[in-house]
């Protein structure tokens, strides 16, 4: 009997065959917490009474959800951490440096390995051919201790998505369709698996959107088989030597195949409170916006910057429009202003912030006000999810956002 991705990664892990259903306990390469998790991790492992760490050098901890910290309280959550890293050897990602799922996939995370994360987009490394899964703060104490840990094998959705799409569509786009179809619960505990043309022509930024929204379906993971443009990411990033191929077996076993003709897509924006409540942006004309958002770990990337940059050279955002970018990392940030997307964004009355996870998490930087609209690239939209819960907020993608900034209204054109 063939296998998925899923079963072909953890069975390597576990060192047996295993198939969807099984319990099984498997080997972990890759731990990671941020700071809103991190603390009760760093608390759990201690309990555990164990002196080290099983593996240091790939047990990061990030301080990015509020970075820098916007009061003392989360102050202290940090110094917590970096005081952690310091004895016990664990690597520290802080602040400026970015979000922590960008920063896995720049730096840390290979393919055919097995992330697990205290944040639930740990998924976004699935797009490296790496079973990459979030967990709560408790197993991931345990995975740092013991380099293990134990799951249930998950039947996996095979999503085939063929043909091109549209001039302005973007994979984003396309996740919000594929959320709206099968709901926010509809892959609860499953593994997505991303195939077909359309998919084997996207960058590794596209990849990585689907595979970071995964979760916003219920899934465990979201995963693709490696290939030439896993191994150039690898080589821009110094791992090139880490590529392996990675491929379901053609007879695997899917417990549901979803063929998707991207022909079908359209510019797709979520809509509040709830990921799956999607709309076509042609009916959304009539809703106006007070504040635009890019960046965290869905639509931070430089590929998605550029997209902004080129709707909005020489161009002026609404003035009743706030606009906020954010680089999803230190070496994106960098990159754009190499290329003068920043001076662009500047130029156009955009406000840059800081790499890190900025407005998404409503920790700082971005709060909205009672009955605020936001239209932002982020991977969430339930109610308080900015810091308010009286306001609204709507998901698209990146080329959405920059013209929804210039119009004033949520627009595509």
């Amino acid at each position: 009997m063939g296998q998925t991705l899923a079963e072909k990664i953890i069975s390597e892990h576990a060192r047996k065959k295993v198939k969807a259903g099984e319990l099984v306990i498997a080997n972990v390469d890759v731990c990671a917490v941020q700071d809103g998790t991190g603390p009760l991790t760093v608390q759990e492992f201690k309990k555990l009474g164990k002196e080290r760490l099983n593996n240091p050098e790939r047990t990061i901890l990030f301080i990015d959800h509020a970075s820098p910290s916007p009061r003392k309280e989360l102050s202290n959550t940090h110094t917590v951490l970096r005081e952690f890293a310091k004895e016990y050897g664990a690597v520290l990602s802080d602040i400026g440096a970015g979000v922590c799922h960008q920063r896995l996939i720049e730096t840390f995370v290979n393919p055919g390995e097995i992330l697990v994360g205290a944040d639930s987009h740990t998924c976004t490394s699935g797009a490296l051919g790496a079973f990459a899964t979030g967990m709560g703060s408790t197993d991931i104490a345990v995975a740092m201790a013991l380099g293990k840990t134990w799951l249930k094998v998950p039947a996996t959705y095979k999503i085939e998505v063929t043909g091109k799409f549209k001039e302005g569509i973007c994979s984003k786009d396309l996740m919000l369709y594929l959320i709206g179809m099968i709901g926010a619960d509809g892959a609860t505990y499953k593994a997505l698996e991303f195939c077909g043309d359309t998919i084997e022509n996207m960058t590794m930024s596209e990849r990585f959107t689907l595979s970071n929204m995964a979760v916003e379906a219920g899934a465990k993971a979201g995963l693709f088989a490696t290939d030439e443009k896993t191994e150039e990411f690898l080589k821009l990033h110094g791992r090139e030597d880490k590529f392996k191929i990675i491929k379901p077996d053609n007879d695997a076993i899917y417990e549901r195949v979803i063929k998707i003709n991207a022909q079908d897509i359209v510019h797709t924006v979520s809509c509040p409170h709830t990921v799956d409540n999607t709309k076509p942006v042609e009916e959304l004309k009539h809703i106006k916006v007070n504040q635009v958002f890019i960046g965290t770990c869905t639509n931070g990337r430089i590929e998605d910057l550029r997209i902004a940059a080129n709707i909005l050279k020489g161009k002026q955002i609404n003035p009743d429009v706030r606009m906020l970018i954010c680089p999803a990392s230190k070496d994106i940030y960098l990159q754009a202003l190499d290329e003068g997307l920043i001076t662009t964004f500047v130029e156009a009355n955009a406000t840059i912030l800081p790499p890190g996870c900025g407005p998404c998490v409503g920790v700082h930087a971005g709060t909205l006000a009672d009955g605020e609209v936001c239209l932002a690239t982020q991977n969430r939209n339930f109610q308080g999810r900015m810091g308010n819960t009286k306001g609204f907020i709507y998901l698209g993608s990146p080329y959405v956002a920059a013209y929804t900034a210039l119009r004033g209204y949520i627009s595509a054109k």
